[in-house]
C-alpha cells in the first residue's frame, strides 16, 4: 500500500474501533466497491469475495438489474408503513407466494426477525389449531444452531459465545443433537411440542451437512406427530446449495419457510415468512408487524432479486460449480486439511483442530493472495462465493487456495 492509502485504511479501521460497538472482528481490509464476484479495497486491490456477505450476495455485488430497480423505486416511493396500502406490496406478495408455492407471505426485514415471526406463528397455531394449553408450546431445535442474536434466537442456542452473559432466556426450547432422528422422534412424543425449527445445513456451525434422508424423515416424523416443520433457509436458500431451497434436495416442503439475506441481492434488509392459510391466518391485525416490513422499495428489490436467480440460472451454476469446486479442493494434499464438505456453493475447509487462530491465520494469507473468506469455530473456513462465478474464475480461486495452503504452515 502507499502511505496515503495505508493511512486511509488504518484511519477507517480506527474510526470504527473508536465510535462503533466492538461486536465484530473483521479481517483488516477496508472495502469500497464491488461488482459480481469481486470487491476492491480503498487502495484499489481486487479480491474474490468468498463470503458473499454470509450468502446475502448470491446474485453478485451490485447486480445491474437489482440496482436499477432499487434506484427507480427509491425515486418514487420508499416507505408508507402498513397503516396504508401501497401499489407494490400486493404485487410482491403474489409474486413470491407463486414463486415458492405458498398461500401467504408475511414480509419482514432481517433474517432474525423472520425467525421470530415464524416462532410466533408456530405458537399461535399451537394454541388456536392444535389445542396446546396457553404458554405451554415448545419448539424443538438442534444443537449448534444459529438463528441470529436476539434474545429469542440465543435462547435456542447451545453456543456459549452467543448466550453467555445475556440471560434470562426465552423458555420452552427443547434442544436435541443435529442429524439425530431418534432424538427427534423421542422429543416429538411430548404433546406440547408445536414445531421443529431446523437449518437444512448448519452454516455458522461450519457448513455441517446432515445425512441424506434426514430432512425428509424429520418432516415425516413431524407430520405424524402433528408438529410444524420450520425451515430456516435464510443462508441455505435462494440457489446457494444448488437447488432453489436446500430442502428441495429431499423434496421437503416446510410448513413454515424462512427467507432473508439474498432475497434483496445484498442491497437492503428483506426477509419473508411463507406458510399456508391454516398457519398464517392465525395471526390477526395488530398481533404482529413491522414499520418497514413490506415497504415498496424492499418489495420491488425482492422481486428483481428473485427474477435474477431464474434469469441468470444460478441454481444450475451453484450445483455444477459447487460439485467442481469440491472435486478440485479434494485434490489438494495438505496435512492441515481434515475434510472438505458442503453442497452447491456453500462449502468449507475443515482444518485439524489445534491453534485457536488457525482458521484466522489462513484467512489472512488468503486475503494477501486476493481471496476473502472468514473462519468459523476457529478451524473451519467457509467458502461461499457469489453464485454468478464462472468456471474460469473458479479455477483461479482454486489456484489461490492451493498456493496459499502450500505456503501456509501451522
Amino acid at each position: 500500500m502507499t502511505t496515503e492509502t495505508a493511512s486511509k485504511a488504518d484511519y477507517l479501521i480506527e474510526l470504527e474501533a473508536k465510535h462503533g460497538a466492538h461486536n465484530y472482528h473483521p479481517l483488516p481490509v477496508v472495502l469500497e466497491r464491488g461488482r459480481g464476484v469481486y470487491v476492491w479495497d480503498v487502495e484499489g486491490k481486487r479480491y474474490y469475495d468468498f463470503l458473499s456477505a454470509y450468502s446475502a450476495v448470491n446474485q453478485g455485488h451490485c447486480h445491474p438489474l437489482i440496482t436499477d430497480v432499487l434506484r427507480k423505486q427509491a425515486e418514487k416511493l420508499t416507505l408508507t408503513s402498513r397503516a396504508f396500502y401501497n401499489n407494490v406490496l400486493g404485487e410482491y406478495e403474489k409474486y413470491i407466494t407463486e414463486y415458492f408455492g405458498y398461500d401467504k407471505v408475511l414480509p419482514m426485514n432481517t433474517g432474525v426477525e423472520a425467525v421470530e415471526t415464524a416462532i410466533k406463528l408456530a405458537r399461535k397455531w399451537a394454541y388456536e389449531v392444535k389445542g396446546i394449553k396457553e404458554n405451554k408450546a415448545k419448539i424443538i431445535v438442534p444443537e449448534n444452531n444459529f438463528h441470529g442474536r436476539t434474545i429469542l434466537a440465543i435462547s435456542a442456542s447451545t453456543d456459549p459465545s452467543s448466550y453467555s452473559g445475556f440471560g434470562p432466556f426465552v423458555p420452552n426450547f427443547v434442544k436435541i443433537p443435529y442429524n439425530d432422528l431418534s432424538a427427534l422422534a423421542k422429543a416429538l412424543e411430548d404433546k406440547e411440542v408445536a414445531a421443529f425449527l431446523v437449518e437444512p445445513i448448519q452454516g455458522e456451525a461450519g457448513v455441517v451437512v446432515p445425512d441424506e434422508g434426514y430432512l425428509a424423515k424429520a418432516k415425516y416424523l413431524c407430520e405424524s406427530a402433528g408438529v410444524l416443520f420450520i425451515a430456516d433457509e435464510v443462508q441455505t436458500g435462494l440457489a446457494r446449495t444448488g437447488k432453489l431451497l436446500a430442502c428441495d434436495w429431499e423434496e421437503v416442503r416446510p410448513d413454515i419457510l424462512i427467507l432473508g439475506k439474498a432475497l434483496s441481492g445484498g442491497t437492503l434488509p428483506v426477509s419473508a415468512v411463507l406458510a399456508d392459510n391454516p398457519v398464517m391466518l392465525t395471526i390477526k391485525p395488530g398481533e404482529h408487524g413491522s414499520t418497514y416490513g413490506g415497504n415498496p422499495l424492499a418489495c420491488k428489490v425482492a422481486m428483481a432479486a428473485l427474477q435474477v436467480i431464474k434469469d441468470d440460472n444460478l441454481v444450475y451454476n451453484a450445483f455444477y460449480l459447487g460439485k467442481y469446486f469440491r472435486q478440485e479442493l479434494n485434490k489438494i494434499k495438505h496435512p492441515l486439511i481434515e475434510q472438505i464438505r458442503g453442497k452447491g456453493l456453500l462449502n468449507a475447509i475443515v482444518l485439524h483442530p489445534g491453534d485457536k487462530d488457525l482458521g484466522w491465520n489462513l484467512c489472512l494469507r488468503l486475503m494477501e493472495n486476493g481471496l476473502l473468506a472468514k473462519p468459523t469455530h476457529d478451524h473451519i473456513v467457509r467458502l461461499a462465493p457469489p453464485l454468478c462465478i464462472t468456471k474460469e474464475q473458479m479455477d483461479e480461486c482454486v489456484e489461490i487456495i492451493t498456493t496459499t495452503l502450500q505456503e501456509f504452515k501451522d
